[in-house]
């Protein structure tokens, strides 16, 4: 499909979704630097969510970037985007060059253990728009992306986000399918991800 990447991409074959993955789309020279750079230069944030009535600290460090105006809400978060840096300028340019899909912003999750989660959603808010396409890479720790189908209680996929890796989800995905990423009791260092986004 690309003959840049070491590895031929593996695309899924589920109903109701398009899902596509680059296990190399950096090599480890790379994505170790980018990993150092995202956990050093980023200023983190760690916000509350509701979840049935209750405030709890949400689970993860996150940070937004993107275009002007362009903000993002998400389990009653309303987040307010940085404007771009260079490097996420840069990874975004590679990342739309494979996608074919002009994004206008990038949510930053920052993993720092285990314990550190997001549970079961579908990227469907209205401000994604229909059949929203989602671009997500990932740096460090590898950690298990779970899916599952909304309708067919058996239907379920496990895919191991590997250390500069990218999952694109397109199409009817985020309609049919909910995905997370679960704790781990495994004592794991942290991991960084970046899931890109067109906000209309």
């Amino acid at each position: 499909m690309n003959s840049l990447f070491k590895s031929e991409p593996i695309i899924f074959d589920l109903p109701d979704a398009e899902i596509i993955y680059y296990p190399n789309f950096f090599d480890k020279k790379e994505a170790d630097s980018i990993l150092e750079q995202l956990t050093n230069e980023i200023s983190w944030q760690q916000d509350e969510i509701r979840v049935f009535g209750k405030v709890h600290p949400q689970p993860r460090l996150t940070a937004l970037f993107g275009n002007e105006g362009k903000s993002y809400s998400y389990s009653n978060i309303k987040m307010l985007p940085n404007p771009w840096i260079p490097l996420l300028q840069k990874i975004k340019s590679k990342i739309e060059n494979v996608s074919e899909t002009k994004f206008t912003t990038v949510l930053l999750n920052l993993y720092r253990d285990g314990k550190d989660s997001n549970g079961w959603h579908a990227d469907n808010e209205k401000e994604l728009g229909f059949n929203p396409i989602i671009a997500s890479l990932s740096f460090g720790t590898e950690r298990i992306f779970q899916l599952k189908h909304n309708t067919i209680s058996n239907l379920k996929q496990n895919i191991p986000l590997e250390h500069g890796s990218l999952l694109i989800m397109k199409g009817a995905t985020q309609h049919f399918w909910k995905h997370q990423i679960p704790k781990t009791s495994k004592i794991i260092s942290s991991r960084i991800n970046l899931t890109f986004r067109v906000i209309e």
